[in-house]
């Protein structure tokens, strides 16, 4: 099967149809979500009860990613080329709007007929409290093309995410696009709306060791720290590709999965006096945000 970026613009690939398909997949949805939480493990968060995270997902696709930033108590902000994923990401946030419309008039027809017995509401009241779970969403949209650059406000994010994505910037699929120039952009755009103390996972999938390199060599430039890790290095199907990036030049890219345990593997570090280049890591290293705003743009 040929990849998907030797066909063309992504816009184009995921089409309407595409889009359906992409997000109906039990195999697809599977994946993504295994995907995700690792990159999620990967950023090493501070605990959701402390804080919830604002995060960007770039290429965030139909949704599914945003979905399981959201169920551990993340705040995310999606962006993504293809308006028809996009669309099929605004219908699941509009589900969940509709759910918890829903279930807050069921509960305040509850606590209405509770009041009509003579009771002053107090009990109903506290257990119709929104458990964590009741918000109406916390994710956002855009559409955008990553290779512009992103046009969010400096020291936005607490955290980037991208699964299956940045890979598509490797390619020309548009007359005038040149792709160290497109990686440059997004990379230099990223380095300024994440916050200093920030770390950015993003999974994907390079057709050649060149591919990776370019990648982490851009990062690099615009003054990131990190590497790449990879799981599954002797699976040709399990085989996934994370860069690390961070703002700590002490940084050492953590240990990659293989076979359900952890061991270290080769990997590129991201830095300035050697990046591009091979190195062997040591021994392993040791409440939901409210109602969307648009300051983020």
């Amino acid at each position: 099967m040929s990849r998907p970026e030797l066909t063309g613009h992504a816009s184009i690939f995921y089409n309407a149809k595409e889009a359906r398909k992409y997000d109906s997949s039990s195999r697809m949805i599977g994946v993504q979500r295994e995907i995700t939480e690792r990159a999620i493990e990967l950023l090493r968060l501070p605990p959701t009860s402390e804080k919830a995270s604002l995060v960007l997902d770039v290429g965030c696709g139909s949704g599914l990613s945003g979905k399981v930033l959201e169920e551990q108590g993340h705040v995310w902000i999606g962006c993504d080329v293809s308006r028809d994923m996009l669309d099929v990401a605004n219908e699941r946030i509009e589900r969940k709007m509709e759910g918890v419309k829903e279930k807050r008039a069921k509960r305040g027809g509850k606590g209405d007929e509770m009041m009509e017995d003579g009771s002053d509401g107090d009990e109903e009241s506290s257990e119709g409290e929104d458990d964590g779970n009741d918000l109406a969403s916390n994710g956002d949209l855009m559409h955008h093309d990553m290779g512009t650059g992103l046009p969010f406000r400096p020291a936005t994010f607490d955290a980037c995410i991208s699964i299956s994505a940045i890979q598509w910037l490797c390619y020309s699929n548009a007359k005038g696009q040149i792709p160290k120039k497109r990686l440059m952009r997004f990379f230099s755009s990223l380095y300024q709306v994440l916050r200093r103390g920030a770390r950015a996972v993003l999974q994907f999938y390079p057709e050649t060791a060149e591919q990776a390199i370019l990648i982490s060599e851009c990062a690099a430039n615009v003054g990131f720290a990190g590497g790449i890790v990879v799981d599954y290095p002797n699976s040709t199907k399990a085989k996934k590709h994370y860069l690390v990036l961070t703002f700590d030049r002490a940084y050492k890219a953590p240990v990659g999965l293989a076979d359900g345990s952890l061991m270290a593997q080769n990997s590129v570090r991201v830095d300035r006096q050697g990046h591009g280049k091979g190195k062997r890591s040591g021994k392993g290293q040791g409440k939901k945000g409210g109602g969307k705003t648009k300051e983020w743009i």
